[in-house]
């Protein structure tokens, strides 16, 4: 029987991202031709946030056990949906990086449904996900050595999924904290705001159900699998794997994360594009078919945990080697050659 991992696996290599590009441009240079935005993402929030308005009016004098299934299964998946096109907007990518003011509206709208603010926040440490991917003590989607002691048995794996929201929130302000910015503060203001006004027109319920959804749908929830699906180690050697399955229409796709992180600036809509274009990239990576079959490996499997996590140190990044060119100091010599350990599969996900 397999014992449980008990440090991170740690790569001695920059993250691969940067060098596929590369490789894809140079081979495919038409790849350009989807850069850009999309502004009808826009629609998809519009559409979202009206139901979820329009949800909040019905439940405002339902049950409790009807509001508690309502929240689960309809506020849950829509605000799930919210978050991860909070995601989108914070690459600007539905009006484009010259049209910062309208990205952020779109965003503030977006968000009035999830109950709490969070776009402003989420969009100023995910660009350290991007930029430091797998580093520590940059990466802030990287669990910390106390989420992974404390929630690495199968049990300690229920109740780490079910507080995915608390942690993914939390984490990067307490770890790597930022000074709080203006815009913040407006993201703040302006939930608050919409939070009373549901909570005095509507009742304590309506504002229930969408603040609980947002906890309900981002914890222990089946669209939630992406949190693990993404950078999570299920095979050797790979640290990102894209999902291809249904979900990704309510989702943003957001489950091509490859492509994501290969082609950051390509809108989510034009993300199957980059696949088509250069399948001999992508169709011999890992992937997930099924995000709930994640949670349950994740879960079940004794070698996955929050260790299960590729870190890496910042003196392996480009932008180390970039910032020390001309420096005497050299890594060791095996750091460039030692590689993961053997304690993960060596199978593709079924």
């Amino acid at each position: 029987m397999s014992k449980p991992r008990d440090d991170f696996i740690w790569k001695y290599t920059d993250e691969p991202h940067a060098t596929r590009r590369r490789e894809i441009l140079a081979k495919y240079p038409q790849m350009k031709k989807l850069f850009g935005y999309d502004w009808r993402i826009s629609l998809q929030f519009a559409a979202t946030v009206i139901i979820q308005v329009f949800m909040a009016y019905m439940v405002r004098n339902m049950s409790w056990t009807e509001l508690f299934i309502l929240t689960y299964v309809v506020s849950g998946t829509l605000n799930h949906s919210l978050s991860v096109g909070l995601h989108e907007l914070s690459h600007n990518l539905a009006f484009g990086p010259h049209r910062p003011l309208a990205n952020r509206l779109l965003g503030f709208f977006a968000n009035l449904p999830m109950g709490v603010p969070a776009f402003i926040t989420f969009k100023k440490y995910h660009r350290d996900h991007h930029k430091y991917l797998a580093v520590e003590g940059w990466d802030p989607d990287l669990p910390t050595r106390i989420e992974a002691k404390l929630f690495s048995s199968t049990l300690g794996k229920i109740i780490y999924v079910g507080l995915l929201p608390i942690t993914y929130s939390l984490r990067p302000i307490l770890v790597m904290p930022k000074n709080i910015d203006i815009q913040e503060v407006q993201n703040l203001i302006i939930q608050l705001v919409f939070d009373f006004l549901i909570y005095y027109f509507l009742g304590f319920k309506a504002l229930f159900y969408l603040i609980i959804g947002t906890l309900l749908g981002l914890g222990f929830h089946p669209i939630s699998g992406h949190f693990i699906a993404e950078h999570y180690v299920f095979i050797k050697g790979y640290e990102t794997y894209s999902y291809y399955g249904p979900l990704n229409l309510i989702t943003f796709n957001v489950g091509y994360h490859n492509e994501h992180h290969d082609f950051p600036n390509i809108p989510c809509w034009r993300l199957p594009e980059v696949r088509k274009i250069a399948p001999e990239f992508y169709d011999n990576l890992p992937c997930h078919n099924s995000w709930i079959k994640v949670l349950y490996d994740f879960i079940t499997c004794t070698e996955m945990g929050p260790y299960s996590r590729i870190h890496r140190d910042y003196k392996v990044t480009s932008e180390y080697a970039i910032l020390h060119k001309n420096d005497n100091t050299k890594l060791p010599k095996n750091s460039l050659t030692k590689d993961i350990d053997n304690s993960t599969s060596e199978k593709k996900i079924e």
